[in-house]
């Protein structure tokens, strides 16, 4: 099928098939599909969304476009956190020594700020010599290790995405939830994770602002990690004020060692406890979720 005939059926309405969504992504990662082809598919997809086969397929496609890690020789489970950003945020910081510490594997691939949003990768280069531009087998020897470890976006992982978000950045589809979900899933189950929970915010300092946008998205991203077989699970958390009492990279790391310390502010407390008890739950390690506080 020509490309032209896969974007006129997304503009009208139709459910793709695999194989088409397969031909235009493969064919715009190669060179075959022209970007503003793209572009108009990317639009199309924004206006008319796309049902729940359509999205696990998207992900899937571009998932394998990369490389996935695979950690199964290993004994236990892998769970890994994923924010949709805030300003304060700063869990990951957090919870990947906590939870490595109860027996559960976490590997994340983290990113930078994103508007206004601070960065994982970011708040790790405030702290002087802190390497994040690992190899993925200096990521997965570290992660044998100590149970845990944090890297950026490689070449070798979801190369597609870096592609599609490059053209959505230019083309007003960033905001389509469905492209989110795709880009978001597809990174992490390169991770190569048996379980993921997501932290979706909500309000003035969130990427979506509204209960209901925050929800689907929500929505969307545990549905297509389940039906890639993986543990899911979703907390929308408020993002009206910011997170903690410290906002700036080098003062949050401070913040997160005075949280490891069982100090710090009572709501960043709070949530990190929350994540991590489902991340130890979903990752075999206590039988309810209230045993993993």
């Amino acid at each position: 099928m020509r490309t032209v005939d896969i974007i006129r059926r997304k503009r009208d309405g139709h459910e793709l098939t695999r194989g088409e969504i397969e031909a235009i992504i493969n064919g715009f990662t190669d060179g075959s599909v022209a970007d503003y082809q793209m572009s108009a598919w990317l639009m199309a997809t924004l206006l008319r969304g796309m049902t729940a086969a359509e999205l696990a397929a998207l992900t899937e496609i571009m998932l394998c476009a990369g490389e996935v890690l695979d950690f199964s020789s290993l004994p236990g489970y892998s769970v890994d956190k994923h924010s949709t950003g805030g300003v304060g945020d700063k869990t990951s910081l957090v919870l990947a020594p906590v939870v490595a510490a109860g027996g559960v594997r976490v590997p994340m691939i983290s990113g930078r700020g994103l508007g206004h949003t601070g960065g994982t990768l970011d708040k790790l280069e405030a702290i002087p010599g802190f390497n994040v531009n690992l190899t993925l087998e200096q990521f997965r020897a570290t992660l044998e290790q100590i149970g845990c470890a944090m890297i950026g976006q490689t070449a070798e992982i979801a190369p597609a995405d870096k592609q599609i978000y490059a053209l959505r950045d230019v083309t007003g589809t960033v905001e389509s939830p469905y492209l989110i979900c795709a880009s978001i899933m597809s990174k992490k189950l390169a991770e190569g994770v048996n379980g993921l929970v997501l932290d979706v915010k909500t309000g003035s300092g969130a990427f979506m602002k509204q209960m209901q946008d925050s929800e689907f998205l929500a929505s969307l991203m545990v549905e297509t990690g389940k039906r890639m077989n993986k543990r899911m699970v979703a907390l929308i958390t408020d993002m009206d004020q910011p997170l903690g009492n410290f906002v700036g990279n080098a003062l949050e790391v401070i913040e997160c060692l005075d949280i490891l310390e069982g100090r710090g502010a009572a709501d960043l407390r709070e949530l990190c406890i929350a994540e991590a008890a489902w991340m130890f739950y979903i990752g075999g390690r206590t039988g309810t979720v209230e045993e993993g506080r």
